[in-house]
């Protein structure tokens, strides 16, 4: 019998997170024979239209519509989840602020390992999985070993795994809304809070030039914003650099900050933790320079150039007007 791998989706207005696409090759990768089932929570339309937006990339998909889920509060969705889920189930979740809400006590009502932000696996003996995860920011990788003979709780860094684009599961819908019992909990949704938007727009953005701490002064930006202008591109950073109030809030990609999904990203002083890669979506082609060369950002990076940003931004800048 083959092993049962869970995805549980987030989706907005109907339409899958990026993670979704993702972890159909998480799971392949935890387990090239497992059976790969997405999990969609939530009510009415919404739902079911990220449910059929999963089907394309999943064989299986099992939905659970519950109003009082319309909005996913985590203590709801983990009754829901415990109430479907078979026993020694292994579930792969985004490690972002709602999935570090959901999955410790998650873990813990199912009575599985918990294992928080893979990046990778290292390979399945028997039912001792080998996953990778990154310490001290990235600059250490190590190897954890994990019985998940009793199931397992994973939590997955996004964009960590290239996302399945093939689209063509046709995979069944199984309504599970009946198997669910009372899933109302103490806390209650009120409200979305939007950031404003400043000057610029960086959600909107096809080009982005992003820097980070390794520009060291405020004086130090004007050689960011003249690649910026050579490039046809917008300005964005990193939260040290929102937090030295050099540029505003509005300019900041990460998970605490904006999330954009540019074409190109080009990322300039920026070491990479999974906070501020979090804010990146829809895999775009990322330039990253760098002086270290042990920055987390180059295992992300389709291009790679170790370099003082100080010295490489202006000859960068000039050789662009050169081939203007």
């Amino acid at each position: 019998m083959s092993r049962q791998v869970f995805a549980y989706i987030i989706h907005k207005n109907g339409k899958p997170d990026d993670t979704a696409l993702e972890f159909v090759t998480t799971a392949r990768k935890l387990d090239p024979n497992a059976e790969v089932i997405g999990v969609v929570v939530g009510s009415g339309a919404d739902l079911d239209a990220a449910a059929g937006e999963a089907a394309k990339s999943y064989t299986s998909v099992w939905k659970i519509d519950n109003a009082a889920l319309a909005y996913p509060l985590a203590d709801g969705v983990r009754k829901a989840l415990v109430s479907v889920l078979p026993q020694n189930a292994v579930i792969l979740i985004p490690h972002e602020h709602f999935g570090l809400d959901l999955a410790p006590g998650l873990a813990v009502k199912l009575d599985s390992p918990y294992l928080p932000d893979v990046v990778d696996f290292a390979g399945l003996n028997g039912d001792t999985l080998t996953a990778i995860r990154q310490e001290f920011s990235g600059m250490v990788s190590t190897h954890v070993a994990c019985d998940i003979a009793a199931g397992a709780v994973i939590t997955v860094r996004p964009g960590a795994f290239a996302p399945d684009e093939s689209t063509a599961a046709a995979g069944t819908i199984t309504d599970k809304s009946g198997d669910v019992g009372d899933v109302a909990v103490g806390r209650r949704y009120l409200e979305t809070l939007v950031a404003e938007v400043g000057d610029v727009d960086i959600t909107k953005s096809e080009i982005l030039v992003s820097v980070g701490r390794g520009i060291e002064d405020q004086d130090n930006l004007e050689i960011v914003h003249d690649l910026a202008k050579a490039m046809g591109a917008d300005v964005s950073c990193s939260r040290p650099i929102v937090d030295a109030k050099w540029l505003e809030k509005s300019r900041q990609v990460g998970t605490s900050g904006q999330t954009v999904s540019p074409k190109v990203y080009l990322a300039c002083g920026i070491s990479g933790s999974f906070q501020h890669m979090g804010g990146i979506k829809g895999a775009p082609f990322i330039v990253a320079i760098n002086k270290n060369p042990k920055a987390p950002i180059f295992q992300v990076a389709d291009v790679g150039i170790v370099a003082d940003i100080l010295e490489f931004l202006p000859e960068l800048t000039e050789a662009i007007g050169e081939a203007k």
